[in-house]
């Protein structure tokens, strides 16, 4: 089937400073001049202190920031990748679907054509048995380069065409590997450095991965989920500003925080380079002596986090990443790396549009 865009989802690359809407988190195409207000979080919920794990695990998962863009749609039947350990409670995609084209239902009807059934590629993918994934196809669950598919007849070069289950991107490509790190304190973000402090690929060689890269960077200080991955075109998108993938953190502060800190850093507290708010901000926990807080923002700047309670008079005592997009640290034990799930890997795609 020949290659084609998804619509709406910015298959091109984005140019530029990154000032244009994309689909992460509340307030996305916001300015460094313009700073805006977020939708405050609800709930609350009780965290501990004693280490980045038991933080996580406490904290049981931050719900997603709202998202720009069409809402998720829910099918029912079989789940793709159902028997997956991690991924499972990700929740429905983003999708835009379009009707098949003419020329799409003419291929699709062909079954001379050259290529692999669509069913056999999902079901190598390991998304459903063939039977199953006949299903989903026929269920109106499945998209080859943006165009719903309802004939399990059609063959597609696995190669060059996307196709898309319930909104999740398959990765077809068996060489594109993709981990989560959990960084401790006092590691660097690279793979060498020239004074000699432990850095990520020490932990790698540990894990018998090599040729990997990481996505952003953890100051050294900061602990928590660093991705890591193969996947260049996945890792400049998850990087860019432009896509606005919300990062989640846990930031503890000595002392008390006075009332509307938390007001001020969405309203924004300009810096030295320039505005920065967080999307969300919420009081996980208080005891004498310390508070626990817990901040969405998009920014990728240098030390965000910091810089901001530094600014508003609460330097940061603790930081600890707990989430990336769709991505949960969890109960993941530091200096540990596990691979993505492909229901992971499905939802960490569509968000940046592949």
């Amino acid at each position: 089937m020949t290659q084609g865009s998804r619509p709406g989802r910015g298959n091109q690359r984005p140019q530029g400073s990154g000032n244009g809407r994309g689909r992460g988190a509340t307030g996305a195409g916001r300015s460094d001049q313009n700073p805006r207000s977020s939708t405050p979080r609800s709930g609350s919920e009780r965290g501990t202190e004693s280490s980045a794990g038991s933080w996580s695990k406490a904290h049981g998962g931050p719900k997603q920031s709202k998202k720009t863009g069409a809402p998720g749609k829910k099918y029912s039947g079989p789940k793709a990748f159902g028997k997956e350990r991690f991924g499972k409670n990700l929740g429905p995609v983003d999708a835009v679907r379009t009707r098949p084209t003419q020329r799409a239902q003419a291929v699709a009807a062909n079954s001379d054509l050259e290529g692999v059934r669509l069913q056999k590629v999902m079901a190598n993918a390991g998304v459903a048995s063939r039977r199953v994934c006949e299903e989903m196809i026929a269920n109106g669950r499945v998209e080859v380069n943006g165009v719903l598919i309802t004939e399990p007849g059609i063959r597609i070069d696995p190669e060059r065409d996307a196709v898309h289950v319930d909104g999740m991107r398959l990765q077809l490509n068996a060489d594109m590997k993709y981990f989560v790190f959990n960084k401790p304190r006092n590691v660097v973000s690279t793979m060498e450095d020239p004074e000699g402090r432990k850095c990520i690929a020490d932990f790698l060689r540990k894990q018998g991965q090599s040729r990997l890269f990481h996505v952003g960077r953890l100051d050294y200080q900061t602990e928590g989920l660093l991705l890591l991955t193969n996947d260049g075109e996945a890792a400049n998108r998850l990087a860019h500003p432009s896509y606005e993938v919300p990062k989640t953190y846990l930031v503890q502060v000595r002392g008390t925080l006075p009332s509307g800190i938390g007001a001020q850093m969405k309203k924004g507290i300009k810096l030295e380079d320039g505005w920065a708010s967080v999307d969300s901000f919420r009081l996980i926990d208080s005891t004498p002596g310390h508070v626990l807080v817990e901040v969405i923002l998009h920014s990728g700047r240098n030390r965000i986090v910091r810089r901001l309670f530094d600014e508003v008079g609460h330097p940061v005592t603790r930081l600890v990443r707990v989430q990336v997009g769709p991505i949960r640290l969890g109960d993941q034990k530091q200096g540990t790396i596990r691979p993505l799930g492909n229901q992971e890997v499905g939802h960490l795609l569509a968000m940046v549009g592949m």
